[in-house]
């Protein structure tokens, strides 16, 4: 696999339009980090690193709405690839959906979303945007 932050993204997004509750991905770092700046944006209900022998996993419990059974992230698109990456500086960071949605940004403070580094004045690369 070539790029694991990709097949993240993919897995959660075919999990939504599938219909599913649960997603398993296996676990890194920086996957951590993703899973759990989208539980405390709303964007997923919960997740749990499961510790198995051979690897672990990342089981994330998705969120639907409550009466109208759609999914809470319409859109997750991956901006920085491993064969393209992009950077921002703190003034020309991106607003997605014009603040509704939020990305996801890897900075030299940790993985934070723009608002966040905004607030602490760095840039860095552009993981993704969801919204």
């Amino acid at each position: 696999m070539t790029d694991p932050i990709a097949d993240l993204l993919t897995r959660i997004r075919n999990a939504y339009m599938a219909g599913h509750r649960t997603v398993e991905v296996p676990a890194s770092k920086m996957k951590c980090e993703i899973v759990r700046i989208l539980h405390e944006k709303g964007y997923i209900l919960a997740y749990k690193v499961v510790e198995a022998n051979p690897y672990n996993t990342i089981k994330i419990a998705l969120k639907y709405h409550p009466e109208t059974k759609t999914a809470a992230i319409k859109k997750i698109v991956r901006v920085s690839t491993p064969g393209l990456r992009k950077y921002s500086g703190v003034d020309d960071m991106p607003r997605v959906l014009n603040g509704m949605g939020i990305a996801i940004i890897s900075t030299s403070k940790g993985i934070i979303t723009d608002k966040e580094a905004k607030e602490m004045n760095v840039g860095g690369e552009i993981i993704c945007y969801v919204c």
